[in-house]
């Protein structure tokens, strides 16, 4: 008995390590998943499967292409470039001298309709070399203030223009201080064509970030006048619409804004009298200003580049299917025998 005693004993210990060294052992549980094994598509890249994956590619992406560049193609557009034109002759050696002046700036400009252009016809300011993602630039806004009259002295990320004479501004910071101040008026058949400025922004805009019972203060009363003034004070911000539009910044230096709507139809060959106010500096930075009056199509804006893009993708894959067809008929290469892969001689091995 007594001999027994430590054999049992002993061998008792050792499956009780075994158990052990099982429950501690870092190696996960075997099972198809974590090893991998589980069904998968292991395709084999034939000349026959990449040629009709070719094809397939651009007898979709062509026709897209075609289809859009038509679309965009519908689009009727007219740019007129005003920024050097509308400066006086004797001016023009000092630009940035002459646009911030006191004199009224007043030019004329002349458009002809080129293609018959259904309403709604949309109006759009575009300017270059101006870049309202610059960091200190966009960073210069208080959204809480935007939104709430409870934030009026809210202005601490607004500087430099957080406050005029000691007030705090309403709305304050450098995106809303620099806000585009060129102003336009039609005529067509000397009746002046009238533009629909409801709208214009977007409404997430409206009820979200601009509140209802938030009104402007002390707006441009500083020493340094940036741009427009927001002409009815008795408006709250949500109703301020061309200021909701230009706060929304562009993520390029080359952007458009939308200024309005016409919505009357213009025939082809028609002439429309512009009369414009060129107020807002873009000289100082060499900046460009440009007047854009556009139709839509059911794609969106006049846009060229996406049916280029897809024709181009579409041809090229055309083109490299052509190829390999060539190749695969002048000059085959034999293939190997899939049975030899590894997946398929042994598909459920670990």
């Amino acid at each position: 008995m007594n001999s027994d005693t430590p054999s049992s004993s002993a061998g008792g210990t050792g499956s009780a390590d075994t158990t052990g060294a099982r429950r501690n052992s870092k190696r996960p549980k075997y099972s198809r998943f974590t090893q991998q094994e589980l069904p998968a598509c292991k395709p084999i890249l034939t000349p026959k499967w990449v040629i009709s994956a070719f094809l397939l590619v651009s007898v979709v992406f062509i026709p897209i292409g075609v289809v859009s560049l038509f679309a965009s193609q519908d689009v009727v557009e007219i740019v007129d470039r005003y920024d050097s034109d509308c400066i006086p002759a004797g001016a023009r050696n000092n630009k940035v001298g002459f646009i911030q002046g006191s004199q009224v700036k007043t030019c004329n400009r002349t458009l002809r309709v080129p293609k018959r252009m259904k309403q709604p016809i949309y109006v759009y300011y575009q300017l270059d070399n101006f870049y309202q993602n610059h960091r200190r630039y966009v960073k210069s806004r208080s959204d809480q203030q935007l939104r709430s009259p409870r934030n009026e002295n809210d202005t601490s990320a607004c500087k430099p223009e957080e406050n005029a004479n000691g007030m705090s501004i309403v709305p304050c910071g450098l995106v809303a201080w620099s806000l585009f101040n060129d102003t336009y008026n039609f005529t067509h058949n000397n009746q002046q064509l009238a533009i629909n400025k409801r709208d214009i922004s977007w409404k997430s805009d409206r009820d979200r970030k601009f509140g209802k019972e938030v009104y402007p203060k002390n707006f441009q009363n500083g020493t340094l006048i940036g741009g427009a003034h927001l002409l009815d004070p008795s408006k709250p911000l949500s109703e301020q619409e061309d200021l909701i539009v230009w706060m929304r910044t562009a993520a390029l230096p080359t952007f458009r804004k939308l200024y309005g709507k016409i919505e009357t139809d213009l025939q082809a060959g028609d002439v429309i009298d512009v009369t414009l106010e060129n107020n807002y500096n873009t000289y100082s930075f060499d900046g460009k200003k440009k007047l854009v009056l556009s139709t839509t199509s059911w794609l969106g804006g006049k846009n060229d580049f996406l049916g280029i893009a897809y024709l181009t993708v579409g041809g090229l894959c055309f083109f490299l299917a052509m190829v390999f067809i060539i190749i695969y008929l002048v000059k085959p290469r034999q293939l190997g025998d899939p049975s030899y892969l590894s997946w398929n001689r042994n598909p459920g091995g670990h």
